[in-house]
């Protein structure tokens, strides 16, 4: 996306006491209209919340957080893909409708404004500058591959792609393997996010061998496919070598693959949006 579009967004507070206005920030909601955008991020964490309100109660804070967060998703998927959806130029009319106004811990902050190019990446940074600045890095919690594909999903999203995509599953005599995010313009092209978010080493090296074994096993299908690993990389520096075993290992997989580090989401969204195209108009033919 070259233009810059407008955008409005919300932070998203848990008030402990309303008497003292005491709050910790734990989300941000933003909403681009002219990018077709919305979408939100809550903190999956709550250690620096128990610091400084001690008690809260993290099952149900965590549970919060997902179903905010997953209702902004849905959102965002029927935005994209033009379905009957209430038109609106700012973030509130959405932040209201997940959440409204009343007096319980959950409070939104007024609306904020700003112009981007990428509304993904800026809501990233927004999340970052005011939810996560001040948490403890060792505090965050791993990303499993929700998170992973929900980075992708929302560059898939701002081209309005998502609907392209369904569940398949690729079997063979004795396995089968169910890929969540597949499309198919006579090959079969599958999504698949994997995270190397991981503690240790070994745990990297050991999940990577896992994924080997799972597509050698569907690799003598008839069902000609195409795999692309969408992969997360770990957030500790030091596992860095690691990481790039694991792809090394990856690599072996004896199927067509290419692989898409969290950066490179863009260009993964550029190539399925150039396969859709070119499947589309070969059909028109």
């Amino acid at each position: 996306m070259n233009n810059k579009v407008s955008y409005t967004y919300m932070v998203l507070r848990y008030v402990h006491d309303v008497t003292t206005g005491e709050f910790v920030n734990v989300g941000v909601a933003m909403h681009a209209p002219d990018a077709r955008f919305v979408g939100a991020l809550c903190r999956n964490t709550y250690g620096r919340l128990n610091k400084v309100f001690p008690g809260v109660n993290a099952d149900h804070f965590k549970s919060l957080m997902r179903h905010i967060q997953a209702q902004f998703e849905r959102f965002g998927e029927r935005l994209s893909e033009e379905l009957p959806l209430h038109r609106s130029n700012s973030v509130e009319d959405f932040a209201r409708t997940v959440l409204p106004a009343d007096d319980s811990s959950l409070q939104w902050s007024p609306a904020g404004s700003g112009r981007t190019s990428d509304p993904s990446a800026t809501l990233e940074k927004l999340f970052d500058r005011m939810v996560m600045r001040y948490e403890d890095r060792s505090a965050r919690e791993r990303r499993g591959e929700e998170d992973v594909w929900r980075h992708f999903k929302r560059t898939l999203e701002a081209r309005q792609l998502l609907r392209y995509f369904e569940p398949h599953t690729i079997a063979v005599p004795d396995d089968e393997l169910e890929f969540k995010h597949t499309w198919k313009n006579g090959v079969l092209h599958c999504l698949e996010p994997v995270s190397f978010d991981l503690a240790t080493p070994e745990s990297i090296h050991d999940k990577a061998h896992r994924w080997l074994g799972r597509i050698n096993s569907i690799s003598t299908s008839h069902e000609r496919f195409r795999l692309y690993f969408l992969v997360g990389a770990p957030q500790d520096e030091s596992l860095g070598r690691a990481y790039e075993r694991a792809i090394s290992i990856l690599g072996k997989a004896p199927v067509e693959k290419a692989f898409f580090a969290e950066s490179e989401a863009e260009q993964l969204a550029r190539l399925v949006a150039s396969e859709v195209e070119g499947h589309e108009r070969a059909t028109m033919q």
